[in-house]
């Protein structure tokens, strides 16, 4: 009769999903800079997962503007110490690549940061960004190039730029021709749901009224 119960029971179990966690890890470019926070595209993500499905997604945004690979890799180990992750959406490297540092530096770092989120437990997501021209092809091309490789080397989902169709619109950028405005992160944010909708089973149409 106990072993009948309990298998009623388990064939009834009505208990909630269990929470997706999310980490936001990157600079100024998921930090919503110069806007209220409720203007980024994180919060706006946040915004569209509560809608599309409630309760099975907590977002955690630790981003710093500024932020280097360097800086990444001393923040993380407090940072994943915090909860069990299951998702790391890592935007780093811009801020490198304006300073000119060597490619193989940032790709290392970067390489070490997966490794370490994974070893986590979590699965990464790599949002890939791109330099502005004046800092010359023989530099710009390998850098775009190298979100691409690592995404390849290491069998991960990639945005290759974060600012796909933002970058090249004035007027969803803001005066410095690096962040994106409030109307730009509208943009990010469509560029980002592209690739973790179909990941987290959200690419059809939202059932909720």
């Amino acid at each position: 009769m106990l072993l009948c119960f309990w298998f009623g029971a388990s064939i009834g179990d009505d208990s909630p999903p269990t929470t997706t966690e999310v980490l936001i890890f990157g600079d100024s470019l998921a930090a919503a800079y110069q806007l209220p926070t409720e203007a980024g595209w994180v919060a706006r993500l946040h915004e569209r997962l509560a809608e599309r499905a409630p309760g099975r997604f907590a977002i955690t945004n630790a981003s710093v503007s500024g932020e280097t690979t360097s800086g990444g890799l001393s923040r993380l180990p407090e940072v994943l110490a915090t909860s069990d992750f299951d998702w790391v959406l890592l935007e780093l490297g811009a801020n490198d690549g304006l300073r000119g540092l060597p490619l193989s530096r940032i790709k290392a770092n970067l390489q070490t940061l997966i490794d370490r989120i994974e070893a986590h437990g979590a699965q990464v997501v790599l949002l890939g960004i791109m330099l502005p021209s004046n800092y010359g092809p023989a530099y710009t091309e390998p850098f775009a190039a190298m979100y691409q490789q690592l995404a390849s080397e290491r069998d991960l989902p990639v945005l290759p730029f974060l600012l796909e169709g933002v970058a090249s619109e004035r007027e969803l950028m803001m005066d410095d021709g690096i962040h994106p405005n409030a109307a730009g992160q509208e943009r990010v944010l469509e560029n980002v749901w592209e690739v973790v909708a179909p990941l987290w089973g959200l690419d059809e149409p939202s059932e909720q009224p």
